[in-house]
């Protein structure tokens, strides 16, 4: 269905902007992950690039939802300009660019951050213009390109830096409304992103255009979609599948053990991972600008790919470097760090040879997962399983699900990432790790009580499909619930919500609001069980009452005479409870 085109660049626009850009960076992202090689050919640029677009996502649509928008004939775009009911161009475009910058992930990610605050700062310096045309959206795509470029400490060129100017270029020459700058842009980016293999040797090698170039192309065909109604046509770009070029390009460090010396600031590196430092660090911090200012130059010398984004006293920290704890460090002497994401680009320890570390034999078959709190991790890894803990908030990247596979050391992995959210991330790593020799199956676990099922007839002995196949029916067997807290007021398929109340979420939905942890416990766990089971799953977290278990077992016992309930400790997870029926 053909969108319907927005006439000016208002709040409506910034929205339907980002959501298209989700959706099409959804699509893209198998894509663009598989002709990631630079920096690093870690395979992630897609779903990195999706994660930051989401985050902006849900900020934009938290201002929508602070102002109870009715749409009416905003919807079309003929609104009157006066009319006021929404959000501000001001306040959606500040939401879009906060929410890239504390959600901006990897290399890409980071800049793309940096592009929409660049738009921002435009469009927001514009006062209380309900709205800016074609000469106001080309300005916002000029500034927008500057203030990547001096985000990142050394340019290179055919990079998405190298995109982001020729939009701009293109946009500047375009006369008439938002939709004319907007195709512009979008041909000025595509006719730039052909030309990447041309400006940086390991793309040419490898046969592909830059991965993060292809994703600001995507996202500019969305603003595209946007004002004209219609997506442009597919890219004619190369963009054939590249493992075997990627391998022979970047060899892993078990094929190539021995670190080279790094090359000159001349000649960028080809691959930070193999031949350059092997972390990649990034953190949220507040700090004042000149702390920042000293920051860049102690990253600088550390590292590389050093992205430094934000301003207003938040910024995101980005750099690739071999010591960790020193990249962290200067980021206490700045400010407050938080948010910090260590991911380690090769296989085992950076700095031991084969010589000194003999690789171990592969197991045949491990099982990794995702889990919400430390006593999960706890109770799957006594069933053997490798985890990977999802802190509150900070869903992990790709790259650290394919070092999570990576680190199961085995032939064949099972990957349950236990949560919806987490699809494109989990399809994006099994992905990358299938290009390392690895047989890997998805199972699409929507909540870690069906990890807990699926883990539950797991059998090592049987024959990987079959294995599978009986995760999967176990997993799907399963229905899944949790109650949480409201973080601020908005529209759920049970009714209005306010902040702090209690929400019974079934399958995914909100099915029960209501004050009292314990009720809403039981009236979840009541409508669940109306439909049959055999075994209720409670897994507990640690700000839930302390009453609430044995409260929801009795009730068990008592009504569901048929029905085993077992109960598990969580640690610290994002919902209040965990509830599985199967």
């Amino acid at each position: 269905m053909a969108q319907v085109p927005q006439r000016f660049f208002d709040a409506l626009a910034v929205r339907t902007w980002c959501g298209l850009s989700l959706r099409a960076l959804g699509r893209a992202r198998e894509e663009i992950d598989a002709i990631n090689v630079y920096p690093v050919a870690d395979g992630d640029t897609g779903t990195n690039l999706y994660l930051t677009v989401e985050s902006a996502v849900a900020a934009v649509e938290a201002v929508f939802a602070a102002h109870e928008v009715d749409e009416g004939p905003r919807a079309t775009g003929e609104a009157p300009l006066g009319a006021d009911t929404g959000p501000s161009l001001a306040d959606a475009v500040g939401a879009m660019a906060h929410g890239a910058l504390i959600g901006a992930r990897g290399n890409s990610g980071t800049i793309l951050a940096q592009l929409l605050r660049g738009m921002a700062q435009v469009l927001t310096a514009r006062g209380d213009s309900a709205h800016t045309e074609g000469p106001g959206l080309r300005l916002a795509l000029r500034h927008a390109a500057v203030s990547a470029r001096q985000a990142v400490a050394h340019p290179v060129e055919g990079t998405v830096l190298t995109v982001a100017s020729a939009a701009a270029d293109a946009a500047d020459g375009a006369e008439g409304d938002c939709a004319e700058v907007a195709r512009a842009a979008y041909e000025g980016a595509r006719a730039a992103l052909a030309a990447t293999p041309g400006q940086l040797p390991v793309l040419e090698r490898a046969g592909v255009v830059d991965a993060g170039g292809h994703g600001l192309v995507t996202v500019l065909a969305a603003l595209v979609e946007t004002f004209t109604g219609r997506a442009p046509g597919p890219l004619a770009l190369p963009h054939a599948r590249v493992e075997h070029a990627i391998r022979e390009e970047h060899p892993t460090r078990e094929e190539h053990p021995t670190r080279e010396e790094p090359p000159t600031r001349e000649e960028p590196p080809t691959d930070e991972g193999e031949n350059g430092p092997a972390f990649e660090v990034i953190y949220l911090l507040e700090a004042e600008d000149a702390a920042v200012a000293r920051l860049r130059q102690r990253l600088d010398a550390l590292g590389d790919s050093l992205v430094v984004v934000g301003g207003d006293g938040l910024w995101n920290i980005h750099v690739h470097v071999d010591d960790a704890g020193a990249a962290v460090e200067a980021g206490v002497e700045a400010g407050r760090p938080y948010r910090i994401r260590i991911t380690h680009f090769g296989h085992g320890d950076a700095h031991t040879t084969k010589a000194e570390r003999p690789p171990r034999e592969r197991t045949q078959r491990a099982v990794v997962a995702v889990v919400p709190g430390e006593g999960l991790a706890a109770l799957y890894a006594e069933a053997g399983a490798t985890t990977l803990l999802a802190r509150p908030g900070e869903p992990p990247a790709s790259g650290e699900l394919v070092q999570a596979v990576r680190r199961a050391h085995a032939r064949e992995v099972v990957l349950l990432p236990n949560d919806a959210e987490l699809r494109h991330t989990a399809a994006a790593a099994a992905e990358q790790a299938r290009t390392e020799g690895i047989r890997v199956a998805l199972i699409p676990t929507r909540s870690a009580v069906q990890g807990i099922a699926a883990l539950a007839v797991h059998e090592p002995e049987r024959r990987f499909d079959e294995d599978v196949v009986a995760m999967t029916s176990a997993a799907g067997a399963t229905r899944h619930a949790e109650v949480t807290v409201a973080e601020r007021q908005s529209w759920t398929t049970a009714g209005i919500c306010q902040a702090g109340d209690v929400l019974g979420l079934i399958d995914g939905d909100v099915a029960v609001i209501g004050a009292d942890v314990s009720q809403v416990a039981a009236t979840v766990l009541d409508r669940m069980l109306s439909a049959g089971g055999e075994l209720v799953t409670l897994v507990l977290g640690d700000e839930a009452p302390q009453d609430v278990a044995d409260r929801l077992e009795a009730r068990v016992r008592a009504a569901y005479l048929a029905v085993d309930t077992v109960v598990y400790r969580g640690g610290r997870q994002r919902a209040l409870l965990l509830v599985g029926v199967e």
